[in-house]
This record gives structure tokens, C-alpha cells and sequence, in this order.
């Protein structure tokens, strides 16, 4: 018999982490927001020690928090993936998708609204994992859009979604604090990245000529959207690609570190995958095209949110 607390409460405490909230967490669960905060509590219970950071609004993982969280969105990521393998194919008008979990929450999910204005009779599934995935394997998804290196066999299309700049990022009280940004103290300053990200604080400290090897504090989440919410929280300075964070830069909870003094780092991060044939559904055509313009407007125009 395993041993683990309710799966309502891991349920739960998953989406309120990947979210930062436990709002949002309610919206993606149709639950009330109190029942989220019950069950996290329940669980915060049945480890006896907090998840989430007292004292502030937005929800900021603990050091266990983390380390919970990252573990189950690998096991959840696990679960999704083996009941799209025994799901029934989609067929007609409906276009399966699977994501990267922060391009889906950060970029994608806010701009389908525009998709779907423009193709009413196309319904969405939108599943999302982290890692590699099997296209050719999954036979239920119609299309993946993954993060890092796309994998190379017949019968499988990769289109490049366009060149992303990788930024320092952080919140505009902490940027406050070290208005002096020499090597010295560029060297201190609590420092935020991804655990996947082939970017890493040391490549950029390179890039703008700062030496190779941060000395200050680091702290690390496995999804972008986290290292994103803690930047946010003023936890340190992010090293995050700025197609995630539109609507917070446009908002004024993050700014470039130095106003934009520093060199970004340029580099394709993600990439949709099709299968190859002459005959794609058209919901598949009509996707890829939509994806690879709306790709194009928004690095013409870094600052231009979703299309409506």
C-alpha cells in the first residue's frame, strides 16, 4: 500500500506552485480559492512544515515547497503522459496539442483566445510536460511545441519558433537596491535561473565581459514560469527569456537589470513539432501557420501582447 497523503491536496499544492497563486489555481481546478488554501494547509499539515512563504500575496515556495513542487510536476507530467498514450485518437476539429509548461502558461495560453476567433469550428486539447517528447509515439497529439533540442527522425517536421533573448530580470525595488552594477557587485547580487535553461547565469556573466562564475547566492526552479513569479517577489535577478514576461514587463513588476545596459543572449529555445506527409489535417496547417505568424509579429515587436 503506498504511502501518500491526499492527492486532492497534491493536486492542489501542484497547480497553486505552477501558478503563484491560488486563484489561478481555483480557476484551472473549478474550485474556490479557499479550497485550495485548505487543502494546502492539509498538506502543509501532513509534512509539518509551511510550503509557501508567509506574508504575501502572491505565493512564493519555501525551500520545501520547491523541492515538493519540482518533484511532483515531473509525476504529474508522467501521469498526463501515459493517458494520452491510451487516449482515443482525436479526430475532425479537434486539434491536440501538447507544450512546454511555460510557453503554454506564459505565451501560448494567453494568445488562443486570437486562435480561436479565427477558427471558431477548430475546438483545442492542450496538454503540457516538461522534457522530451515522442510525437511520432503519441499518435492522439496532433502537433508539440518543446523546449531545447528538438528530436531528428523521419517522418517528423520541426519548425523553429524564432530567436528568443534571454535577459537579467528583476523586480523594480530590487533593481532600487544596487543602482551601482560594477563586476563587484554584479558578483553579489542573489541570483534566480531555470535548472533546464541551456542559458546559465555563467554564459552571461561571459557575454557581458563580467568573468565566468557568479559568487553570490543562486537559486533554481525547473519551470520558467517559477523563476519568473520569485523575480516578481523580489527573490533575486532572473536570467529568463523575454517572451515570458510581457505582461509583467508591461505591468512594472520587472525591468532589465540596468535598463537594458547588458547584452541579452540570443538563441532558439523552442520549436514546434508536425508530422510530414502531403496530406496534414488542416487543423494542423491552419495552426502552424497561425503559431509561425503570431511567432513573427511579437519578435518584430517584443512589446506587442496576445492578438486579440
Amino acid at each position: 500500500m503506498r504511502r501518500l497523503p491526499s492527492f486532492h491536496s497534491l493536486r492542489a499544492f501542484e497547480a497553486a506552485a505552477r501558478h503563484g497563486s491560488f486563484v489561478r489555481a481555483s480557476e484551472e481546478l473549478h474550485l474556490t480559492a479557499s479550497a485550495i488554501s485548505h487543502q494546502v494547509r492539509s498538506l502543509e499539515a501532513y509534512f509539518g512544515r509551511p510550503l509557501f512563504a508567509p506574508g504575501s500575496r502572491a505565493k512564493v515556495l519555501t525551500e520545501d515547497g520547491a523541492r515538493l513542487s519540482a518533484g511532483l510536476a515531473h509525476a504529474f507530467d508522467a501521469i498526463e503522459t501515459a493517458c494520452a498514450e491510451v487516449a482515443p485518437k482525436a479526430t475532425g476539429s479537434t486539434l491536440t496539442v501538447h507544450c512546454a509548461p511555460s510557453f503554454a502558461a506564459k505565451w501560448l495560453g494567453p494568445r488562443l483566445a486570437g486562435f480561436m476567433e479565427r477558427h471558431p469550428s477548430i475546438a483545442i486539447r492542450l496538454s503540457s510536460g516538461a522534457g522530451s517528447y515522442d510525437l511520432l509515439r503519441n499518435e492522439a497529439t496532433d502537433v508539440a511545441i518543446v523546449y531545447g533540442e528538438a528530436p531528428v527522425g523521419a517522418g517528423l517536421s520541426v519548425d523553429d519558433l524564432g530567436e528568443e533573448e534571454v535577459t537579467a530580470l528583476c523586480a523594480p525595488a530590487l533593481a532600487t537596491r544596487f543602482p551601482d552594477l560594477g563586476r563587484r557587485t554584479m558578483l553579489q547580487l542573489p541570483l534566480i535561473e531555470s535548472l533546464v535553461s541551456p542559458i546559465r547565469w555563467s554564459d552571461w556573466f561571459t557575454a557581458n565581459g563580467l568573468g565566468r562564475h557568479p559568487q553570490g547566492p543562486m537559486t533554481g526552479f525547473d519551470r520558467g514560469a517559477l523563476v519568473i513569479s520569485a523575480a516578481v517577489q523580489g527573490m533575486g535577478v532572473a536570467l529568463e527569456t523575454e517572451r515570458f514576461v510581457e505582461a509583467e514587463l508591461a505591468a512594472g513588476q520587472l525591468v532589465r537589470l540596468g535598463g537594458g545596459r547588458f547584452r541579452p543572449i540570443r538563441c532558439v529555445l523552442h520549436r514546434l513539432l508536425s508530422r510530414t506527409g502531403p496530406h496534414a489535417p488542416p487543423r494542423v496547417r491552419a495552426f502552424r501557420s497561425w503559431l509561425l505568424a503570431e511567432v513573427g509579429e511579437s519578435s518584430r515587436d517584443p512589446a506587442r501582447g496576445p492578438a486579440r
